[in-house]
């Protein structure tokens, strides 16, 4: 099977750190496909950026169609474009958060969302709430941008830790979520630091993506989802038009 691991934002190297995290859990035979966004911001952070990386993500779907793939991941911890995309696609597609709160339910009863800066705090706030899991999850912003954790700052990680551990002593937490795809290389040290399960969206949207393609499934295109109407759009979103 092959997984499309779209990076929204136009980064590349956390494009190639979360191909790393998709690769190691990855099943044999499961093939991951890392591709960029060629137009759009250099890190997501709050809903102005990830209106603006809407674009490119979709382009990017498309034009990967040629290669073939069988399920999409959008590797934002925003879920970036997921609806839109999954009314463009005919494969399944996640996305970070939704996969990630997902897992974090099959494991504990409470858990905390560690995110970067407070704008995304409150986003994915809402989206937890709008995935059912609004009274089981806490959010919290660690004051970390996210181009900061791409060089590894021993003060980011710092920052990271102090707030897993106020989540844990306050929130009583069971369990902790790593709410930006930039955090997915630290999970395992993470999880043997703190004793409780760590779940990074990556690898959480991996393993269901495999399980959904094993098990023949696809996105429903009645109604929420159904393929857009033909229509011309103009200027530079003309390009976009459905066919």
């Amino acid at each position: 099977m092959r997984l499309l691991l779209i990076n929204p934002n136009t980064t590349t190297s956390m494009t190639e750190k979360a191909a790393v995290a998709a690769r190691a859990v990855a099943a044999t035979g499961t093939e991951i496909i890392a591709a960029t966004s060629r137009m759009g911001p250099p890190s997501i952070e709050g809903y102005y950026d990830g209106a603006l990386a809407v674009p490119g993500l979709l382009s990017e779907l498309k034009e990967q169609r040629a290669s073939g793939y069988d399920a999409a991941i959008i590797s934002c911890f925003d879920d970036t474009g997921l609806e839109a995309a999954r009314a463009f696609s005919d494969v399944p597609v996640l996305g970070l958060c939704e996969s990630a709160v997902v897992t974090a339910g099959f494991l504990a009863q409470r858990f905390t969302i560690v995110t970067t800066l407070e704008r995304s705090r409150v986003l994915i706030d809402n989206l937890v709430r709008h995935y059912g899991m609004g009274g089981r999850a806490k959010v919290r912003a660690s004051d970390i941008a996210v181009l900061e954790l791409e060089d590894g700052a021993p003060e980011a990680i710092g920052k990271l830790r102090a707030e897993i551990e106020r989540a844990l002593d306050e929130d009583g937490a069971e369990a902790i979520v790593l709410g930006c795809a930039g955090m997915a290389d630290l999970t395992r040290e993470l999880q043997e630091i703190y004793g409780v399960p760590v779940i990074d969206g990556v690898a959480a949207a991996v393993k269901q993506a495999e399980a959904l393609v094993s098990l023949g499934l696809t996105t429903s295109k009645r109604s929420s989802y159904a393929a857009p109407l033909p229509k011309s759009f103009t200027g530079t979103m003309s390009d976009f038009s459905p066919v």
